[in-house]
């Protein structure tokens, strides 16, 4: 009995022992390998397009957080229910036919429905999580005269988690911000946004930043297009202060020169006003979001969405239409020199991502 005991015993201890190497040779190369990119970084075009001046009076944008292609209507996730040491009953990743039915009706949906830019966020081009599907070049072949760009916000060899269930690990992945646009830009420039999750959470997460796009007007100003995709996961809404105080000043300042700006993507937080529970009052499944201050730029500035459409759903569980929490947090900031003409929602179902797309059409005001 005292040798099974101690059998027992010695077994435990080399099996802690084991999984506490696992843990710093997690931390250890995850840090060595973090991806730590410089403020400022210029883009370089992926393809470039033959127009290089804008000279039309009126504008249409579509935002749209593809979500990797594998958070369609079937599929929960497990980082929705905080795991990070277990995965429990939620998927990891998703199946590889649901995510290549989800890439397929992304690219469907994106010929199918024109716009002069496309600001795309959690655009996957080598991923496990994704089945290293390169999702971005799919969008361009729906766009080929299109100018393309990607701006990298998650590149991480191996992301460990689950931790405790490293035969199913997230994996690598390298995704970011797509932008297409008819337009050839006379500059594009990522810019990385302030704040970081503490160690080891921060080796694992994303880093992110402004796609932030130049273009050439007839009249001799700019049209400056912003696309964003903010913090998630940040309790407090600690991140997401430091980056809206960021991109406040860098709107402020393109305004002051004149120049025309749109911001668009996923800010993972209400416009102000609108109540993140507006589609389901009440029966939110502990589920709540923060709103910008009203009070974040002078009131002509204009937030554009459509309050008819949610933006976003809870991905704790599978999409049930009607019971699965929904809410709106992908919309537009727009300049004052423009005037916002139409604002579509599209109600897709969810059924090839988390987040449902925007479109808008804009017209030039060269007398502002």
């Amino acid at each position: 009995m005292k040798k099974l005991l101690l059998t027992i015993t010695k077994l435990t201890f080399s099996l802690a022992l084991l999984f506490f190497v696992y843990l710093l040779w997690i931390a250890g190369a995850g840090t060595y390998y973090d991806y730590q990119p410089v403020e400022t970084i210029a883009l370089e075009a992926r393809k470039e397009a033959p127009l290089k001046l804008i000279e039309d009076s009126t504008l249409s944008f579509l935002i749209w957080n593809m979500g990797y292609g594998g958070l369609g209507k079937e599929s929960d996730f497990f980082y929705d229910d905080g795991g990070f040491f277990s995965a429990g009953d939620k998927m990891v990743r998703s199946k590889e036919e649901w995510v290549n039915k989800n890439i397929q009706g992304a690219n469907d949906f994106i010929a199918k429905t024109p716009a002069d830019f496309y600001l795309l966020q959690e655009v996957d081009v080598e991923s496990k999580r994704s089945y290293f599907n390169n999702q971005l070049a799919g969008y361009e072949k729906q766009r080929p005269n299109y100018a393309s760009f990607f701006a990298q916000n998650y590149v991480v060899d191996r992301v460990p988690i689950p931790i405790f269930e490293p035969w199913q690990v997230y994996g690598k992945v390298n995704s970011g911000l797509g932008t297409l646009s008819r337009f050839q830009p006379k500059e594009s420039t990522r810019f990385q946004l302030p704040g970081k999750f503490e160690w080891p959470t921060r080796i694992f997460q994303l880093d992110r930043c402004l796609a932030v796009h130049r273009y050439a007007v007839k009249n001799g100003k700019e049209f400056v297009v912003f696309n964003l995709h903010n913090s998630a996961y940040d309790s407090g809404g600690f991140l997401k202060k430091q980056q809206m105080k960021y991109l406040q000043k860098k709107v402020q300042k393109e305004y002051k020169k004149g120049n025309y700006i749109i911001v668009g993507g996923d800010w993972n937080q209400c416009p102000p006003d609108f109540k993140f529970d507006a589609f389901m009052p009440g029966d939110s499944e502990g589920y709540a979001q923060t709103n910008i201050a009203k009070d974040y730029l002078p009131a002509d500035w204009q937030w554009v969405y459509d309050p008819q459409i949610p933006t976003n759903r809870k991905t704790s569980a599978p999409y049930v239409t009607g019971e699965s929490f929904v809410t709106l947090i992908d919309f537009f900031l727009v300049s004052p020199n423009l005037k916002v003409k139409k604002v579509q929602g599209y109600d897709l179902g969810f059924d090839f991502s988390d987040h449902q797309p925007v479109r808008i059409e804009v017209e030039l005001r060269p007398s502002l």
